[in-house]
């Protein structure tokens, strides 16, 4: 089979196309053939090191296809039947082995790009929403990145929990994508200071959660425009890693809560992973979520995806096709 291989960490250049063994699925494990798989940033720090993997490996995270072969142990898929994960390195590639008890069925009115669109990043939206910080009614929230990936999901899920949301963005075109994504504010950072207009926004009052996929370049002024026991849910670092800080400065900026989550800590039990999944994919199927998925790539265009999503140029989700 063709797949994208890491054999040493460093920028878009190390994803090397080549052809391998096809994977035969180990007795917890299916093989699906791969028809659609997501890019995240997830990917890149795996790519760069951030994340540890044992060299060479494939990348990527996200995918949809069909099981053409299962394990002695699994019973609970057939053949054929059409699957969705996130959370199992090897999806850049046409077949990949997962365990079974990964795999989420996709609901008949989806197609395989939308499921592999709406795994990792719908489910990361969800998380953060509803349990890092569960949003309440009538609650005032800002979002970086507004118009990425992630950012157009969490925008629409503060809406239907009731929010008043303020998102970042880095021009008037994807300020535009987040208004009609629901944001009831949008801040070109490129030409206004996000902190001196949050303040403005909400009468020098500041929000009750920060939603942080950046890191570095905005981490210090999220904690200005938080209101007092605000909470700052840090849970990416597109522009680095945010620099050790001392916690004092938590207290001096009004008892304020910091978190850094990840979703396989979300997903830990199946049901819990079956639970957050199927919420996801049936307000897909129901209109309440609406996917943007801004490009679609060849799997030996695996490179350019990754300078595309750095760059900051896209505006919603990209996959790679085998």
């Amino acid at each position: 089979m063709k797949a994208i291989q890491v054999a040493k960490v460093g920028g878009p250049e190390v994803l090397t196309l080549v052809d391998g063994p096809t994977p035969e699925p180990k007795p917890n494990e299916a093989l699906v053939r791969v028809e659609a798989a997501g890019v995240n940033f997830i990917d890149v720090y795996f790519r760069e090191g951030r994340y540890p993997a044992p060299l060479p490996f494939i990348n990527g995270q996200e995918a949809a296809g069909s099981v053409v072969a299962v394990g002695s142990d699994v019973t609970t898929l057939r053949l054929g039947d059409r699957v969705a994960y996130s959370g199992a390195l090897g999806s850049y590639a046409e077949y990949a082995a997962v365990p079974a008890k990964r795999l989420i069925q996709i609901p008949a009115q989806l197609d395989f790009p939308q499921a592999a669109a709406a795994m990792l990043q719908g489910m990361t939206a969800h998380y953060l929403t509803h349990s890092t910080y569960p949003i309440k009614s009538g609650e005032t929230v800002l979002i970086h990145a507004a118009a990425g990936g992630v950012g157009l999901l969490l925008v629409q899920m503060a809406k239907i929990l009731g929010a008043r949301v303020i998102g970042t963005a880095g021009s008037e075109q994807k300020a535009q994508l987040a208004h009609e994504a629901g944001a009831d504010e949008v801040i070109v950072y490129t030409r206004q200071d996000f902190e001196t207009e949050t303040k403005r926004l909400t009468e020098g009052q500041g929000v009750q959660v920060v939603y942080d996929g950046v890191g570095k370049a905005t981490f210090d002024k999220d904690l200005n425009v938080l209101r007092p026991r605000g909470h700052l849910v840090l849970f990416g670092g597109a522009s680095g890693a945010v620099p050790p800080f001392d916690l004092l400065e938590l207290t001096k900026h009004g008892s304020l809560f910091v978190t850094r989550p990840s979703l396989q800590h979300y997903v830990v039990t199946r049901e819990e992973l079956e639970q957050r999944a199927n919420d996801v994919l049936g307000s897909v199927v129901r209109g309440d979520l609406k996917l943007r998925i801004y490009k679609t790539y060849p799997l030996e265009e695996a490179q350019q995806a990754h300078r595309d999503l750095e760059g900051r140029k896209t505006t919603g989700k990209l996959l790679l096709v085998p």
